[in-house]
């Protein structure tokens, strides 16, 4: 089996992170897709390293959380911590350090637009945070984490920027009523014109609905409105 190779622009992650390797072979491995390591013959992906970088996200956002609002229940924040840890916010992190321009492909992800789908772009930056735990130690992943995911933090506290409701509900469903919501999507219109409606369920029972001119879009309108209710419900059964 090969090695990692070495990436054409190999200081661009450092830059873009404000954190210098000294292992350069970790940041390679950090940034090498499974994709590649079986069309290059490689031994080496970034899977390992985006496992121990989950915790270390994990732990540093959870860790920041509880410090930074004392007066915050344990419900909502564990809301919190999902609105800030979830692919989609990776993936958003990912492209603002440019990760995707960097990261190592096989040709079948690279035609099918890789570099910007964002599993890709949220696992890569998971094991750089893994990458950079090893090389540096838990202080600076610590310190790179917080300068990159508190103001997204603060803004999601202040009730600032688009919410992921789909995952907030998921996180309230399976905590408190052990249930994972289930969505339906229907469809109408021509095909540039098209609507999307969207229920979703939880329990088996219907809480929430909404529409878009996307999957998505319709998607979080529903889970917007199950969220309010279902948190509405919490708070009074807590009050009685």
């Amino acid at each position: 089996m090969g090695s990692a190779p070495v990436t054409a622009n190999p200081d661009r992650l450092d830059d873009a992170l404000g954190v210098r390797f000294g292992d350069p072979d970790l940041r390679v491995a950090a940034l090498t897709h499974r994709s590649f390591a079986f069309e290059n013959d490689l031994d080496v992906t970034n899977e390992r390293l985006e496992f121990l970088g989950d915790s270390v996200l994990g732990i540093v956002v959870t860790d920041m959380a509880y410090r930074s609002y004392p007066a915050m229940p344990e419900g909502q924040l564990a809301k919190l911590r999902a609105a800030i840890v979830n692919m989609q916010a990776l993936a958003e992190v990912a492209r603002s350090l440019g990760i995707g321009e960097v990261v190592l492909l096989g040709r079948g992800e690279e035609l099918s637009g890789g570099r910007d789908k964002a599993s890709i772009l949220a696992d890569a930056l998971e094991a750089v945070f893994g990458a950079v735990y090893l090389d540096r130690g838990l202080d600076t992943a610590r310190a790179l984490i917080e300068r990159l995911f508190r103001p997204r933090m603060e803004a999601y506290v202040r009730g600032e920027g688009e919410r992921d409701f789909k995952t907030i509900l998921q996180e309230l469903a399976s905590q408190e009523l052990h249930s994972l919501p289930d969505y339906h999507i229907e469809e109408e219109g021509p095909d540039h014109e098209k609507r999307f409606t969207a229920t979703v369920i939880v329990a088996g029972e219907r809480l929430g609905a909404g529409s878009g001119r996307t999957k998505k879009e319709a998607e979080q309108g529903a889970a917007r409105e199950a969220h309010a209710l279902l948190s509405e419900r919490l708070a009074s059964a807590e009050t009685r």
